[in-house]
């Protein structure tokens, strides 16, 4: 049984992993024709001008296969259905950001308001949802102790936990999506660390799918987004990637996880608000630009070395999260 679960779980990989490639060829024309360019920000490194236009909204190319595939292997796995409908939740407030930033030529998009509000109420009604599903409860395993150790939380503070999190997640991955091929290798590395805790327990078998394709969906990406990227996801797509890997998180009672194999998402995250709060108490930055990658960017490092060097921390702080779960990998 084994053996065959693992063989579904590598077959949904393949499987999307091919059909985002094969997608790629399809969506990326198209966008071009529809002028679906990149608009990049006035006050970002200079190297990033050449970026204008490039084809945005690309979270498509990886986001129809996953959902496609997760379709598919529903009736087997119907709890990979829930973190479908978020995933497809914050894509859509992703999208509708991307496409007023199309439509306006600039890199204003949906006003701060307006997006908080569609991504805690997506947020919510995922916290909500796994409040009150008796197979999945309030439960939180406790670091260092195995995954048997479980902690339930009181309602009133599982949930707007729960949220904050989600929240949080989202805007952080957002926050990656800077620099060629960051955020997706980040979520891939993210997604096979997550599909290997799955396997710890049964009743996590869902969750090891959606990661497996989740994982298949930005390894094909990166065919067209590692540098130079020939599309970018846009928020469609870091969204959604976000709202997976928070979810898996969640699903799994571990959410302090995405603290250790997701620490790149939180640096970025930090970054801003380190630097928004300094500018604003002190009037002086505490980098040359955040998120953080802008920062090694202006201090001489190439695309290439920060994308490297955050993917290496990634696989490593992965390798300590399994120590943390006494996870045996050999």
């Amino acid at each position: 049984m084994e053996f065959i679960l693992r063989s579904t779980e590598t077959a949904a990989f393949a499987g999307t992993f091919i059909l985002t490639v094969i997608a790629g060829p399809i969506i990326i024309p198209l966008l071009k024709r529809l002028k679906f360019g990149q608009t990049v920000r006035n006050d970002g490194p200079a190297t990033h001008l050449k970026k204008m236009g490039i084809p945005t909204i690309g979270g498509l190319i990886f986001i129809i296969p996953m959902t496609i595939v997760s379709l598919i292997l529903a009736p087997g796995h119907p709890g990979m259905i829930p973190v479908l409908l978020v995933t497809l939740g914050y894509a859509a407030i992703g999208f509708a950001d991307d496409m007023i930033k199309v439509v306006k030529k600039n890199s204003d998009g949906l006003s701060p308001k307006q997006k908080s509000f569609g991504l805690l109420l997506v947020s919510a009604a995922f916290a909500f949802y796994t409040a009150y599903h008796p197979a999945i409860g309030t439960g939180m395993i406790l670091p260092f102790l195995g995954v048997d150790a479980v902690v339930e939380l009181p309602v009133l503070l599982y949930i707007p936990l729960v949220i904050i999190v989600m929240y949080l997640i989202t805007n952080s991955v957002n926050m990656t999506d800077g620099v060629d091929g960051l955020a997706a290798g980040v979520t891939l590395i993210v997604a096979v660390f997550f599909t290997i805790v799955a396997m710890m327990k049964p009743e996590w078998d869902s969750v090891k799918m959606i990661c497996g394709i989740t994982a298949g969906g930005c390894l094909g990406f990166l065919v067209f987004n590692i540098y130079p990227a020939r599309v970018f996801m846009g928020d469609t797509g870091s969204l959604a990637l976000g709202g997976v890997v928070g979810a898996a998180a969640v699903l799994m009672k571990m959410p302090w996880m995405l603290l250790v194999a997701g620490a790149i998402y939180a640096v970025e995250s930090l970054s801003v608000f380190i630097q928004v709060v300094s500018y604003k108490l002190r009037g002086r930055r505490v980098f040359k630009m955040a998120p953080i990658h802008h920062h090694f960017e202006l201090s001489g490092w190439k695309e290439t070395k920060v994308v490297g060097v955050f993917w290496l921390i990634t696989i490593i702080l992965c390798l300590v999260g399994l120590a943390m779960l006494r996870y045996d990998i050999f």
